[in-house]
């Protein structure tokens, strides 16, 4: 599950970055992102070595400061013969999300912008094949947005699953219960058309339990096509066992 840019018409970007941003849809504009990330799994996953996801997300402005979304990931999982399982495809679980923003930043102002979002994952995905989770996932998350100089943002995210796990495909926490997660992403503005930024990105089960958490990193950013559109781009590196070992992201971003 699960999740940025000042200046530029590409500031509103949120891909391929983890960590959300703060802004929110337009009152009755819409956003659609579609990005593709190819994962290869560490060994603690055996028998499952690589995941292809696709997802495609919408979102509204419903009303002033606030946005609805859903997005629909198509998950291919590359098994060992050992597993009998083959090489599953399908439709792994929906999301469905609002996104509230309570304070926009103002220019001249230390306090930043502050956001916050529900999202609700229907078992939507064939958990016997390993595309959907199973459960469903309830998942609060809230974010700070603060522009440290006029072409660098910094962006902290700070959440919790309280139920279900916080699976898509085989990559994730699978333990059940409270997840909480967090991250953090320094984004800067090269040229009028170029972003690039880092992200930290993890998440551990509340009751600490071993081998059971997530910790990635990624490199990436936002090239300006035209007005309102942009190809994202990514490369990740994990640790954790809820983690890919490495992995790469291609998307594009579109306003309306």
């Amino acid at each position: 599950m699960m999740l940025a840019f000042a200046g530029g018409s590409c500031a509103l970007a949120q891909q391929p970055f983890y960590t959300d941003d703060a802004h929110v849809a337009d009152l009755h504009h819409w956003h659609i992102e579609s990005n593709n990330e190819y994962d290869f799994l560490p060994g603690s996953s055996f028998p499952n070595l690589r995941q292809d996801t696709q997802t495609v997300k919408f979102s509204v402005g419903a009303f002033k400061n606030c946005e609805v979304g859903m997005d629909f990931p198509m998950i291919v999982i590359f098994n060992h013969p050992i597993a009998g399982l083959g090489n599953p495809i399908g439709f792994g679980d929906a999301d469905f999300s609002i996104k509230y923003r309570f304070h926009e930043e103002k220019e001249g102002s230390n306090v930043p912008a502050f956001t916050m979002s529900l999202n609700l994952e229907p078992p939507t995905g064939n958990a016997k094949k390993q595309l959907g989770s199973g459960l469903m996932d309830y998942y609060l998350n809230s974010i700070l947005e603060k522009t440290l100089t006029k072409k660098t943002t910094l962006r902290l995210n700070a959440g919790a699953t309280f139920a279900g796990n916080t699976l898509t495909g085989a990559v994730g926490i699978k333990t059940r219960g409270t997840i909480f997660t967090g991250g953090a992403s320094l984004v800067r503005q090269f040229t009028p058309k170029l972003d690039l930024g880092v992200e930290v990105t993890g998440g551990f089960t509340g009751n600490l339990q071993l081998g059971r958490g997530q910790l990635s990193e990624q490199v990436g950013g936002n090239y300006e096509l035209k007005k309102n559109l942009t190809v994202d781009f990514g490369v990740i590196a994990g640790q954790a066992v809820g983690s890919p070992k490495w992995g790469y992201q291609l998307g594009f971003s579109k306003d309306f």
